[in-house]
């Protein structure tokens, strides 16, 4: 259920889901978190609750984002009524006890932590969302509410990688254009975007450290959904917060 958890100090968190262990059936098996998907809206909001569970979180304390592949961050300030997830693909939160999640299956999801000044934020990094900058906007609204660059850890989910994601040429010049790191080729010869690679590359140029470089393809991981693989598919989930009892 989760795949991956990271608690860094002062009470800061970093989880990230697989597909296992939840309620949902062919082809959203089992642990779809998405919402706009097609899924049965029961089965997803029991999925929802036994990850939030399996954390240790409040389900009710829990903010979601309706994802658009643009760079709009919200600042999140208090839980979320249910039904009123903003439009936006970055959130950030100097509140304690709130856990952000983003929605993934095959972009990037990214978990960013300044555990001294309090603040956390979670954006979505797709081949659009990227390009638009979402990640750096991400970062200025946490120095907005008080974190330093220097100061900020950040952790990758798992997310399509370089060697499965295969562009035409003219958008691979485009996005490679704007940042270089995105530049691959295919286990096939053919032109490539590695986002994950791009992310590090615009996290690094803004100072904020990045964590382990080892990296789950969804794509290539039968334990992942993938977008790009099977179209109609469910979606993981990464979750950033801050324990209510440091200070």
């Amino acid at each position: 259920m989760i795949g991956y958890t990271l608690e860094l100090d002062d009470g800061a968190h970093f989880a990230f889901t697989d597909r296992w262990g939840g309620v949902s059936t062919a082809p959203y098996g089992e642990l779809n978190l998405g919402g706009a998907v097609g899924d049965d809206p029961a089965a997803v909001r029991g999925n929802r609750r036994a990850a939030a569970r399996a954390l240790g979180l409040d389900p009710a304390a829990v903010v979601w984002m309706n994802q658009v592949h643009g760079n709009a961050v919200a600042v999140v300030t208090g839980r979320q009524p249910e039904g009123e997830a903003p439009h936006v693909d970055a959130v950030v939160t100097d509140r304690r006890g709130l856990a952000l999640a983003v929605l993934t299956a095959d972009c990037v999801p990214v978990l960013l932590a300044d555990p001294v000044a309090g603040v956390v934020a979670a954006a979505h990094a797709g081949r659009p969302g990227l390009a638009a900058g979402v990640v750096p906007a991400a970062v200025a609204a946490m120095v907005d509410l008080g974190a330093e660059p220097s100061r900020i850890s950040a952790a990758i989910g798992p997310s399509v990688c370089g060697r499965c994601y295969e562009v035409p040429p003219a958008l691979h010049d485009e996005i490679t254009a704007l940042e270089p790191d995105t530049r691959s080729r295919t286990s096939w010869g053919t032109p490539a975007l590695d986002l994950p690679a791009g992310v590090r590359a615009q996290l690094a140029r803004l100072g904020v450290t990045v964590g382990e470089k080892s990296h789950t393809c969804t794509m290539e991981s039968p334990d992942h959904y993938s977008y790009r693989r099977d179209q109609r598919t469910g979606r993981l989930a990464g979750y950033v917060w801050l324990d209510e009892t440091h200070s």
